[in-house]
């Protein structure tokens, strides 16, 4: 069984970081998400330890378009600098997303119930998600609401195949089998709007960062104890 959601995610601007364009100090987006930036929105609507996320597709659904502004970037050795970022305008994709067991984590297998991770998921994305929704970075405030992937017209739905040469697909944290941090690189191409992602085990283009240690952490509940305490705060609705 595949435990999913759809959602749509919209804003007035996005900010998906080229690192190619980071070396003067200024930002320039890419034309499509990334895969780190999607998984990002999909944690802020509902995240355990004990579960991953992976994007299966995104379908945009309205015209890739930029826009630059002038920015103030705070210089903590004094002065000012005006920097020049750009930014997407006016963006809003569809995206699906699969809810699996963390497997790194074989501590928390006592909470690998996701019949109940989907259940909750599901609630948090109709109220507009657990956390903060941003399209890449902070100032790129977004919202989601609950959709039906391919309802709707999208502006690409005819437009046949799109390439966007090689791009950031996401990071390689340390883990439990490994203490390397990673970089992974893919060659995305769209089919009239839809953008499918292949899983991170399968991007071939990896480039190894630095070694890093397992952050651990020391707080944790349930799924079971999280939606009891939904049950008694009358917040299943």
């Amino acid at each position: 069984m595949a435990f999913t959601i759809e959602f749509l995610v919209y804003g007035r601007n996005a900010l998906f970081t080229d690192p190619y364009s980071k070396t003067g100090g200024e930002k320039s987006t890419t034309l499509i998400p990334t895969y780190e930036a999607m998984k990002g929105i999909v944690e802020s609507i509902y995240w355990k330890p004990s579960i991953r996320w992976h994007i299966e597709s995104i379908r945009v659904m309205k015209s890739i378009r930029t826009e630059s502004k002038g920015v103030l970037p705070h210089v903590f050795t004094g002065g000012k600098m005006l920097s020049l970022y750009t930014y997407l305008h006016d963006v809003a994709y569809q995206v699906r997303a699969t809810l699996s067991p963390n497997e790194s984590r074989p501590d928390l297998k006592d909470d690998y119930n996701m019949v109940k991770h989907h259940q909750m998921a599901l609630r948090s994305l109709k109220k507009g998600g657990r956390r903060d929704i941003f399209l890449g970075v902070r100032e790129c405030q977004a919202y989601v609401e609950p959709c039906a992937f391919g309802e709707g017209v999208g502006e690409y739905d005819s437009a046949g195949t799109i390439g966007f040469g090689l791009m950031v697909h996401g990071l390689n944290y340390p883990n439990y089998r490994s203490n390397i941090l990673e970089v992974r690189f893919w060659k995305p191409e769209m089919l009239n709007g839809i953008i499918e992602f292949p899983k991170p085990s399968e991007c071939t283009y990896i480039r190894r960062v630095r070694q890093m240690n397992v952050k651990q952490g020391a707080r944790f509940q349930s799924v079971n104890d999280a939606l009891d305490n939904l049950i008694l705060e009358g917040g299943l609705d």
